[in-house]
């Protein structure tokens, strides 16, 4: 990776950039330690920034005392197909970001790896416990047929598969030889955005590296899983580094590297680490069990937007709009139904579509959690008890979009038949054609897909869809709410009402 260039001021901002100190130290009233004459207007009490505000002066008693915990993670890989099978899981990545080192062996960007019967895979970890456990990342050791760290003194050390978490890209390894090693705590206070982190591991197979910077955001959703909420920091992170720990200057882990952005391939200060709350849940339950298991509720769920929220007539626009209930399971026993907005867990306000899901799966199944949720204007409250996330999801029915002769135009540019006459299910009203121009266009209806239900109701031909856009525009609503039925979810739309003449 070449360097990057420095830029070249102009002599006009050279200039005025010299100004600007010389203005400032002109303002302060010393200049090389000298007060100014005819500046005692000036000669008062400079503006200070508390200690605990300033960068350390060196981070290197944080690092004496954590770095031995930290170990370069080496997995053997049986590696003939490996270059086909990066290039596509990496086709799959979103392209503004890459999954740290799934690269093996020290390859270029680009280059076809000749196959062969070995490779290896490097990364990061660290010891949690001083009999030997390991945390490192999923994605690190998912292909290894052996495992070994080398650890800050430079022994080499077999090791162990405890357990692997994909949905979190978090595993569980243990040394096999016995022993005392050096340990390292989880953070149980999550970093402030503009906090200072010290990231440490073995950047392109460099073991005991150290690098500096701060938190840049949280709770940072970047499409790698259901259960998004990384920590952004820009300490430079590059290949290797993955699985290795990131700490607060209390010498704590607060995240797990894993993923960064970039259009190189290497560090441009976007790094992403899962926060240590996650970590915590996750290697407690590896550890226990090998396995991991999330609280399940069977519902399906949406964000709720101000378009829907108006549809619904309700004045808030945070919360999960419930779109669908699965049968026989916790949402259903408790009477959870379409419709339904979710605003709290176990008191707990939820932000959206994204917080319930990660607190949902966050919790054990048999946990037993009260629900707040939003029906026909009023609030209230259901006990469940959740049950354990299936590890496969039954696909939605396929249907078939053969049009019938029946049609029916209505005012939203949809034109409609009785999803019974064309062979779309026996439920619903589908969509047989939409106006490009028209309001539901707008808002994703598309032709195949069934209108299940307006303003809360069932509908079954296009009189009903008509009567329900009539009753919502009576009742003041500036939107009409519709579950929708697509080729492969069902969701909400709330499509704005055309005035009436």
């Amino acid at each position: 990776m070449s360097n990057p260039v420095p830029s070249r001021s102009s002599p006009l901002r050279r200039k005025a950039l010299a100004s600007v100190a010389a203005a400032a130290l002109v303002a302060s009233g010393v200049v090389g330690g000298t007060l100014l004459e005819g500046q005692s207007a000036y000669a008062q009490a400079p503006i200070t920034v508390s200690p605990q505000a300033q960068a350390p002066a060196s981070f290197a008693d944080v690092v004496d005392t954590v770095k031995p915990a930290v170990v370069s993670v080496k997995v053997a890989v049986e590696s003939a197909s490996d270059a086909g099978d990066e290039s596509d899981r990496m086709e799959r990545m979103p392209p503004q970001l890459r999954e740290l080192f799934r690269e093996h062996g020290g390859r270029e960007r680009g280059e076809r790896q000749a196959p062969r019967r070995r490779g290896q895979s490097q990364g990061s970890g660290f010891f949690v416990s001083a009999d030997g456990y390991v945390v490192t990342n999923n994605h690190v050791v998912e292909r290894g047929q052996t495992v070994q760290v080398t650890t800050d003194d430079g022994r080499t050390l077999d090791a162990k598969v405890i357990g692997t978490d994909p949905k979190s890209d978090l595993a569980l390894l243990k040394v096999e030889q016995a022993g005392t090693y050096p340990f390292v705590k989880l953070a149980q206070t999550p970093p402030r955005v503009g906090d200072w982190v010290v990231a440490i591991g073995n950047p392109f197979g460099l073991g005991g590296t150290v690098t500096s910077g701060i938190v840049s955001a949280r709770g940072r959703d970047i499409g790698a899983g259901p259960y998004d909420d990384f920590l952004q920091i820009d300490a430079p992170i590059n290949r290797g580094n993955s699985g290795g720990p990131t700490f607060n200057l209390k010498g704590e882990v607060v995240g797990v590297n894993t993923a960064i952005a970039s259009p190189s391939g290497g560090s441009v200060g976007l790094a992403f680490a899962i926060p240590s709350a996650t970590v915590q849940s996750v290697v407690t339950q590896l550890r226990e069990t090998g396995t991991v298991s999330r609280g399940f509720l069977g519902v399906q769920i949406q964000p709720l937007t101000k378009d829907l929220a108006d549809g619904l007539g309700i004045a808030r626009d945070k919360g999960a709009l419930v779109n669908s209930v699965q049968p026989d399971t916790p949402a259903a026993k408790a009477g959870l139904r379409a419709g339904d907005v979710l605003v709290s867990v176990n008191g707990e306000p939820v932000a959206d579509a994204r917080d319930l899901t990660r607190r949902i799966a966050g919790l054990r199944p048999g946990s037993k959690v009260e629900v707040a949720y939003l029906r026909d204007g009023g609030e209230r409250t259901a006990s469940v008890e959740l049950a354990s996330l299936p590890n496969r999801v039954a696909g939605r029915e396929e249907r078939d979009d053969r049009r019938g002769a029946e049609r029916s135009s209505v005012r939203l540019g949809l034109e409609l038949a009785p999803a019974s006459r064309v062979g779309a299910g026996q439920e619903g009203v589908a969509v047989v054609s939409v106006d490009p121009d028209g309001p539901a266009a707008g808002k994703g209806i598309r032709e195949g897909d069934v209108i299940l239900e307006i303003g809360g109701k069932p509908v079954s031909t296009p009189s009903d869809v008509a009567d329900g856009i009539k009753s919502a525009r009576d009742d003041g609503r500036k939107a009409v709410l519709m579950r929708v039925k697509g080729a492969d979810s069902t969701r909400f739309v709330a499509i704005a009402l055309p005035k009436a003449g």
